[in-house]
């Protein structure tokens, strides 16, 4: 939180084969050290994948698997009288995106198969069904901001 100004948005651009923000943000999620180039090729293959394993098309099902991993509600610590609660409060839009591209990328690299366009291809296909990791995870943020109903009255 910086104490002189509010910090400005950067714009991201279109991804360049499909003109979609969304996928570019996924994009540079995967992307490590600067190599944006492997991180394309490694999307457009998973989506190849996609293509190939449910002949539906790739980006509804990519879509299809963004909303279905954004969670709507996480816990926050909250200080109260010097203990420490778990306060449930809504996800702001940006961070709702955030958090799916993270859990998705995440996830992907966790699963068993060789390649990371195979990984990834499968996280998504299972996301966009409603199983797999990610929505596990969803699942869970889901179940601990429950538990902590009670303390909803310590939001700010």
């Amino acid at each position: 939180m910086p104490r002189r100004r509010e910090v400005k948005k950067r714009e991201i651009l279109s991804d360049p084969k499909y003109h979609e923000a969304l996928i570019a943000k996924f994009m540079n999620g995967i992307m490590r050290r600067g190599k944006k180039s492997l991180a394309e090729s490694i999307f457009y293959h998973a989506l190849d994948i996609i293509k190939d394993r449910t002949h539906q098309d790739p980006i509804k099902t990519f879509n299809q698997a963004m909303d279905n991993v954004k969670p709507l509600i996480e816990v926050r610590p909250r200080r109260v009288g010097g203990a420490t609660y778990q306060v449930p409060v809504e996800v702001r839009p940006s961070r709702k995106i955030a958090l799916s591209i993270r859990w998705i990328i995440g996830y992907a690299k966790q699963r068993s198969e060789k390649k990371m366009e195979e990984k990834l291809a499968g996280e998504l296909i299972d996301a966009a069904n409603n199983r797999g990791a990610a929505i596990k995870k969803k699942e869970d943020t889901h179940k601990m901001a429950e538990a902590n109903k009670a303390f909803a009255h310590y939001r700010w």
